[in-house]
């Protein structure tokens, strides 16, 4: 009998463990040292010993097993799959999107730390870039994927989303469409690359199910066409320097203001922390502006446990960090660039001058 009940609680726990269901795991990830990870050439740096961290959560699919066990342990915040993604965009596509945020929170750091010393600047609009593909559309059955840019439809060059929108949105369903596309590569880290050469995709149009807008300035009229895809404007800059950020296997916009702060003072003669211990989490425009983020509780718990003494969070996020710390972590809030400058100088952190003379 005994044996029996060990048997069947054994079958029961393999089972429990392998039945993948579609509830996600958000727990405390890393809090990471950004300036090990940048590499910049063509413009004059100060190895600072200043720590600024970026802070990351792991997102993790749950076994039947692993949502009982979630039920147990703190600092566990469980969602639903459906809660990652839009509707009607497979899961699969999380970890593509992530690693696209990562792409686009670089460039921004990229260009508000060098607008922030001095610099202007050149961007050129590129395409449309692809951000999610609907299950069942056109761009799915034509296997176009997340990170692929749009560059031509039907022999015209399109250089922006609303460009693209407003090329399709307005055909008949089932018009015959012919994309110009730089495909794509996303490496199992996380990279992105380019192919040299442009393909040509065919497919055909569907019908906008409902009555809405294109949602593009200047043009009002309802939409009556469809790829099944999400796009944002793709850009190229123009840098003075040339600036790398290994950020393998990190994913996500989150790090853009950690990854900005961390290049200003590389590009920068003094302490821009104050020496001291710095995390911070937000994204980043190129124009500065900070925004909101998600798993700041779960983040919270990591910069603690890396030995950070101040965190600058999104200003709306400041009350969730401060229930998840343990009090010891001086927690600021800011809606921009700037004013996480002020808030670093009255700590005792130096002005940002530029080491380079900017152009």
């Amino acid at each position: 009998m005994a044996l029996g009940v060990i048997v069947f609680l054994v079958l029961l726990f393999v089972v429990l463990r392998s039945w993948q269901i579609q509830e996600y795991a958000i727990a405390p990830g890393n809090a990471t040292p950004v300036g090990p990870l940048v590499k910049i050439q063509g413009l004059s740096t100060d190895a600072h010993p200043d720590k600024i961290m970026l802070t990351d959560v792991y997102v993790e699919q749950l076994s039947a097993y692993g949502w009982l066990e979630s039920h147990f342990q703190k600092h566990i915040q469980v969602v639903p799959a459906a809660a990652l993604v839009d509707p009607g965009v497979p899961i699969e596509q999380l970890a593509a999107q992530g690693y696209l945020e990562m792409q686009d929170a670089k460039n921004a750091a990229e260009v508000s730390a060098l607008h922030t010393l001095g610099w202007t600047i050149p961007t050129t609009s590129t395409g449309a870039v692809i951000t999610e593909v609907v299950s069942l559309t056109p761009a799915s059955k034509a296997k176009l994927n997340v990170a692929d840019e749009i560059v031509g439809v039907n022999g015209k060059s399109t250089t922006s989303s609303c460009g693209l929108i407003k090329a399709v949105s307005h055909l008949a369903p089932g018009t015959l469409i012919r994309l110009s596309v730089n495909r794509a590569h996303i490496s199992s880290s996380g990279n992105i690359t380019y192919a040299k050469n442009t393909s040509t995709l065919l497919l055909h149009s569907a019908a906008v199910s409902g009555v809405e807008d294109a949602g593009c300035p200047g043009d009002t009229s309802p939409a009556r066409s469809w790829l099944g895809i999400g796009v944002e404007d793709g850009y190229s800059y123009a840098l003075p320097g040339t600036i790398t950020i290994n950020t393998q296997d990190i994913g996500g916009p989150s790090a853009g203001l950690a990854m900005t702060l961390s290049l200003i003072n590389q590009l920068s003669a003094g302490s821009l922390t104050g020496h001291h211990v710095i995390a911070a989490t937000g994204t980043i425009s190129t124009t500065g502006q900070v925004g909101d983020v998600g798993g700041v509780a779960e983040k919270t718990i990591a910069v603690e446990d890396a030995g950070a003494t101040v965190f600058i969070v999104p200003s709306v996020e400041v009350a969730t960090a401060k229930s998840a710390s343990n009090g010891h972590l001086r927690i600021i809030g800011v809606n921009t660039l700037s004013q996480a400058l002020s808030a670093l100088q009255k700590l005792g952190g130096s002005i940002p001058k530029p080491l380079t003379k900017p152009n």
